[in-house]
């Protein structure tokens, strides 16, 4: 189905075609039409397949349609997000659907001061993005008030559940107005989202665009099994044979990003770090120059990279798999977007095997294994029954060191006890 079918406005038409959409994504189709007829809405869709646009058109073509003055610090759209990098992107991306409008779209997160945006906010703001923490902070210093909030979009709703934002979306969504519509988006599925869209969302609709905690069909996946502390020089030796020209690689903690970045600096690679602890000018550069080539690699931890859109990576690697399987599915998101071909690649030392087998079966789908020569790991069978093996011979040689050196000791002591001049 084409977006010109939708008979939108022509300022949300000529801003698609000037974006480069014609036809519509399976999500796209399935939700634009319910959401403008104002429908609640749990939408479970895979990273990287439109989601934006889903929930982006039927608010702007709804404001549009009832025209209002744009007032201080009092949107009339909510969007929530759990990152300040997603945060930023969707700002872009609404943007760029409402550029040929007069609505104002305003992006509020942490790790920068609080001035710039509450003078954003005092100039009015239509739509309005946010991550939960630094909204509750706003709205504590009275910058914003959410009493004529029409339309709530919580996106990426299980990361904000993962990430202990639930609290606070409740919080705000308290001091929004009673009657808005809400819109719940998310790549995967949990009994704790399910509680949640039950919460704060009236007579919904629920719409799967493919089965659960499913990745891209365009998405290659492979292992390669790998000793912990070789990974970094499979690394290496990987980029270098196989010419990667742009790589995301995952790490699960600030301090194996940091170590990997080390060690890529250390050979003079094309690198970037992004996590946390970086400021959100340094993260911001760090993306800017991978998306446009200036880099080769960019290392990132989950929550850094959440709002990533990368045009045309091929490569997303597991540098480490992730504490939870529902996080694979987000880090591969990142990859085989928009019916392009693209590849997850996943380091997986002998620990990492257990998760391994969750991954799988929460895709539904075996990864295949690829033994790179050179970095081969003994077989856990083989592992197990050599440790016990030795653990059996350890105990056996034990027991012959206690029994010879107790006959060595009721040999002496009957020595001892021997009357003087005669033999024991």
């Amino acid at each position: 189905m084409k977006f010109s079918n939708l008979g939108l406005a022509n300022e949300l038409q000529q801003a698609i075609e000037a974006c480069g959409y014609s036809q519509m994504t399976p999500v796209q189709e399935q939700a634009i039409i319910p959401a403008r007829r104002g429908k609640d809405l749990l939408v479970n869709a895979q990273t990287g397949t439109g989601k934006t646009a889903a929930f982006a058109l039927p608010i702007l073509q709804k404001l549009l349609d009832n025209p209002q003055a744009t007032l201080s610090g009092s949107p009339r759209a909510l969007i929530l997000t759990p990152t300040r990098e997603l945060a930023e992107q969707l700002a872009n991306t609404i943007g760029a659907y409402a550029q040929f409008t007069q609505l104002s779209v305003t992006a509020l997160y942490g790790g920068v001061k609080m001035g710039g945006q509450s003078a954003k906010l005092k100039n009015g703001v239509d739509i309005l993005i946010s991550t939960p923490g630094r909204l509750l902070e706003h709205i504590t210093l009275s910058h914003v008030n959410l009493a004529n909030v029409e339309f709530v979009v919580l996106d990426e709703a299980d990361r904000m559940l993962d990430m202990g934002f639930v609290a606070d979306v409740q919080n705000i969504l308290h001091n929004a107005s009673k009657q808005h519509q809400t819109l719940l988006f998310s790549a995967t599925s949990s009994p704790a989202l399910n509680e949640l869209s039950h919460k704060v969302l009236r007579n919904h609709s629920v719409i799967r665009v493919t089965k659960i905690n499913t990745t891209a069909e365009t998405v290659a996946h492979v292992m390669y099994p790998v000793e912990e502390a070789r990974k970094t020089d499979l690394f290496k030796a990987l980029l270098k044979e196989q010419n990667w020209y742009q790589v995301l690689v995952f790490t699960s903690t600030k301090q194996q990003a940091d170590m990997l970045m080390a060690a890529l600096k250390k050979s003079k690679m094309n690198a970037a770090v992004c996590h946390g602890d970086k400021s959100q000018g340094a993260r911001r550069r760090a993306i800017a120059d991978f998306k446009s080539g200036e880099l080769q690699v960019l290392i990132s931890t989950d929550v850094a990279a959440r709002g990533l859109d990368i045009q045309g990576l091929d490569y997303v690697v597991n540098f480490n798999l992730p504490y939870l399987p529902e996080d694979y599915v987000h880090r591969i998101g990142r990859t085989g977007r928009a019916g392009k071909e693209g590849y997850a690649i996943s380091f997986v030392s002998r620990e990492e095997e257990n998760t391994v087998a969750k991954i799988e079966r929460l895709i539904d789908s075996k990864i295949k294994r690829i033994v790179k020569p050179g970095f081969e790991v003994s077989n856990r069978v083989s592992l197990l029954k050599s440790v016990s093996r030795n653990a059996r011979n350890s105990r056996s040689n034990k027991a012959s060191a206690i029994q010879i050196s107790f006959q060595k000791t009721t040999g002496n002591k009957a020595k001892k006890a021997a009357p003087k001049g005669k033999k024991a």
